[in-house]
């Protein structure tokens, strides 16, 4: 590090657990002037730059998180006409610093602070090659995303495990760059790492998308298979007995606990059967075992139908006839709407022996092998999505729960638009997507399962998945509430850095956690092939658009429910 007095920016006036003030040096002109380390120019007290504080043995670093003017007891020299940069009469320049980490006796940088400045500390300008070294100890086990806002010429890599094996979050508002941000990190990833295991949630169609036959995809057609969420099948018979309850029981009908013993005693019997067809040697109520849904409603309607009276030929109420109504009206409509044809009557997921091939094409061992396996939800209906995401994320995470190679075999699931189905609220609409992705968060590391969680609100996601999180990538956040919660969210000492957030631009991130050596505001390269997220041309589009629609085909996409 350099260590002589023309680096000098500033002197610390003020210290407050996280947060250091300092004054800047100015000339006779009360201007903050530039500080030239070798051949380079540095702008003092840019926002999301490093400093270095000095004192004695006291060396840390520091990132400039506010800049303003406080009044000054004594008049600058008279100003350069012209000058816009010249300070305002009887003011200072104040630059509010947040501590990041320390530079140790051997010369490396480590997160923490242990020992603080007192007031009169020197504040020094960094040079780019002193801030490149602490980036260099990521290189070797990390794969480059983008540069340092900063510093261009500084390029910076994200430890793979520690983002991928500690969960992480991409968040930012509408149009801050979320999906051109995932989709360079998945690419960057898969160039480094080409035997990588990723399965993306896609909500809009996102990343792999077909437009009148033509297909579009995010990433490269031999790393990636699109897989619509309907054909790929995940049927009923995979869900848990908990999770078929939340399906099929209306927990508030007044007869909903004679329906979960009567549900309870059917399924166990039809899976146990199935469990001494296959050699199993215990089949339990969640045993992964294929049942025949009518016969689970053949069997409730017997118990629902009245029963024989003692004249011969006529039938009276029984103990149990009419408390299984409800039961039945909910299941039959489920079966009659064809949005849940691919979750209840499965045309290619029909026996026990289909799930080995549903579990190869879900983490892209099927034929072709790939690195990304993009479900497409699209075309799911809102109010389906909740259970096509809790069988997906149950999917991964057991998996590899009974993997024995799973260290050697580590998978990443990626939520687009997490908000949709794992909010921060306990709904019973989402509870089973909840249980899932929460159990990937406080239990998946251990079994090689890792989380990505993307969302443009994060107030509304979990709590318990987001502080599961070792890495955030947050994007522009303007909303209070959304910078509030992120700033809970993040360790402690660098809450203070949340507020640069409103000011990133498009694919500007700051990245804070186990990813990075340090806090860092950087840029991410842009994707190629970018993903379908481009905002409309309202504009374009209203001058020369289309002049005519064909409105009965898309009424007829409408009724099929067929994007």
């Amino acid at each position: 590090m350099q260590n002589i007095d023309h680096t000098i920016m500033g002197h610390i006036v003020d210290v407050q657990g996280n947060l250091l003030t300092a004054t800047l040096v100015e000339d006779e002109q009360g201007r903050v002037p530039t500080v030239t380390i070798g051949d380079e120019d540095i702008a003092v007290g840019q926002i999301g730059s490093y400093v270095a504080v000095r004192q004695n043995a006291v060396h840390i670093i520091a990132m400039v998180t506010r800049m303003t003017e406080q009044e000054s007891l004594a008049q600058p020299s008279i100003e350069t006409p012209g000058d816009e940069t010249a300070s305002l009469p009887f003011a200072k320049r104040i630059a509010r610093l947040t501590p990041i980490g320390s530079i140790n006796a051997d010369g490396l940088f480590g997160r923490g602070v242990s020992q603080y400045p007192t007031t009169g500390a020197a504040v020094h300008a960094i040079a780019a090659k002193d801030i490149g070294k602490m980036f260099e100890r990521f290189d070797a086990e990390g794969f480059e995303v983008g540069a340092l806002t900063t510093h261009p010429s500084i390029r910076v890599s994200l430890h793979a495990s520690n983002l991928f094996g500690r969960h992480f979050a991409v968040l930012g508002q509408t149009g801050s760059g979320k999906s051109w941000t995932v989709a360079s990190i998945v690419q960057k990833a898969v160039a480094e790492m080409p035997k990588a295991h990723i399965i993306i949630l896609d909500l809009h169609g996102e990343y792999c998308w077909e437009r009148e036959g033509v297909r579009n995809y995010a990433f490269h057609d031999s790393i990636v298979r699109r897989v619509d969420a309907r054909t790929l099948e995940v049927p009923y018979w995979l869900m848990t007995y908990a999770e078929l309850c939340d399906l099929l029981i209306d927990q508030t009908d007044f007869s909903a606990h004679n329906q979960v013993s009567a549900f309870k005693e059917i399924l166990q019997t039809l899976r146990t059967a199935e469990g001494r067809n296959l050699g199993l040697n215990r089949t339990t109520l969640d045993t992964p075992v294929y049942f025949d849904l009518m016969k689970v409603k053949e069997e409730i309607e017997k118990k629902n139908a009245k029963v024989p009276a003692k004249k011969a030929g006529e039938f009276k109420d029984g103990p149990l006839t009419g408390k299984f109504d409800n039961f039945l009206m909910r299941l039959d409509s489920k079966l009659g709407d064809n949005r849940y044809d691919f979750l209840l009557q499965p045309t290619l997921r029909n026996d026990s022996a289909s799930l080995s091939a549903l579990l190869r094409d879900f983490i892209g061992l099927g034929d072709p092998k790939v690195a990304i396996t993009v479900i497409d939800v699209s075309s799911v209906p809102f109010d389906v999505r909740p259970t096509v995401a809790a069988q997906i994320g149950r999917l991964a995470f057991e998996f590899n729960y009974w993997n024995p190679e799973y260290r050697d075999f580590p998978i990443l699931l990626m939520c687009e638009e997490a908000h949709a189905y794992i909010p921060r609220e306990t709904v019973s609409q989402f509870a089973g997507a909840q249980k899932s992705m929460e159990r990937i968060a406080k239990e998946g590391r251990k079994y090689g399962v890792g989380l990505a969680v993307v969302s443009q609100r994060p107030h509304e996601v979990s709590e318990t998945v987001l502080a599961q999180c070792g890495t955030f990538v947050c994007l522009r956040i303007t909303n209070p509430d959304d910078q509030g919660y992120v700033r809970r969210l993040v360790p402690e000492s660098e809450g203070d850095l949340v507020s640069v957030l409103a000011g990133l631009g498009r694919g500007e991130a700051l990245v804070l956690g186990e990813a990075v050596p340090l806090p860092t505001r950087l840029q991410f390269d842009k994707p190629n092939p970018s993903p379908n997220s481009d905002d409309i041309d309202f504009y374009n589009k209203w001058k020369d658009g289309p002049d005519d629609l064909d409105v009965d085909a898309i009424v007829g996409r409408w009724r099929n429910q067929e994007r």
